[in-house]
């Protein structure tokens, strides 16, 4: 395993609360951590992307958890939010590989988020299950073509990260936490844990990594 000492990490769509907690794990780890958020960069947009690429110059690791999510029934969906909830997991993704790949490091590393609607869809949820599965086959593609560079997706299950406040919440969560395998929702300190593990372990590429609490299965 190597460290997280000295590396520099960048984090685009920091302003999650997954985000946060990766980027704070990350500097009490001793990398150098630079927060992107849409102000700074559009992943619908290329020049953004070149020029943060250009203003970050060389760098250890890359992640992305951007999304736009284009919920809805099949026969109401807009075609405009389904572009949009595949720039943020996929195409976005693709570009950032592309203007960033020749600044990594040696054992540099990128990472993707997947979800775990792309195992367990559900109605109204397709673009997520469709998008989702993509960006998990897309960090394998790029694992192979941009070796050595590593490249692996996280795939979250349902996370107390903030994305679920609101009326109703409560009730929600203990529900899945009933279903889970784990017998509990997601912390944004699980996904950071296993987002550290993704970046620092030098043979792990190509994959993705579930931390779900078993929520595919339930």
């Amino acid at each position: 395993m190597t460290t997280m000492q000295n590396k520099k990490l960048v984090i685009i769509g920091a302003g999650s609360g997954i985000g946060r907690q990766l980027a704070a794990d990350a500097e009490a780890a001793g990398a150098q951590v630079l927060s992107v958020g849409r102000p700074e960069v559009d992943l619908t947009d290329e020049s953004t992307i070149a020029a943060l690429a250009e203003r970050v110059g060389e760098l250890d690791y890359l992640v992305t958890l951007a999304s736009d999510p284009a919920n809805g029934p099949v026969t109401e969906l807009d075609r405009a939010a389904v572009h949009r909830a595949f720039d943020a997991k996929v195409i976005g993704p693709l570009l950032l590989a592309k203007h960033f790949a020749p600044r990594f490091r040696p054992d540099g590393a990128l990472l993707v988020f997947s979800g775990v609607a792309a195992w367990r869809p559900a109605p109204g949820r397709a673009v997520m299950a469709a998008a989702n599965a993509a960006a998990a086959t897309l960090a394998a593609a790029l694992a192979v073509e941009l070796a050595p560079i590593r490249v692996n997706a996280i795939s979250p299950g349902i996370v107390d990260s903030g994305a679920w406040d609101g009326p109703g919440k409560a009730d929600f969560l203990a529900g899945v936490a009933a279903k889970n395998p784990a017998r509990r929702v997601g912390a944004p300190e699980d996904i950071s844990s296993a987002a550290l593990l993704a970046l620092t372990n030098p043979f792990l590429t190509g994959t993705t990594l579930h931390v779900d609490g078993g929520g595919r299965w339930a």
